[in-house]
């Protein structure tokens, strides 16, 4: 319960800082494993013309 008064109070523009920062980073990760996926299909011979 401690936790939830925490981050009430932390001031509004840090938890969008971290919201963003947060999705940033997963669309970066998302990137990383469809770029390794798609160097994996094209060394198995599957390529897109």
């Amino acid at each position: 319960m401690q936790d939830q008064t925490i981050n009430r109070k932390q001031p509004f523009w840090k938890r969008v800082v971290w919201l963003i920062i947060i999705y940033t980073l997963s669309v970066l990760s998302l990137a990383v494993v469809a770029f390794l996926f798609r160097m994996m299909m094209t060394a198995a011979g599957m390529k897109s013309h």
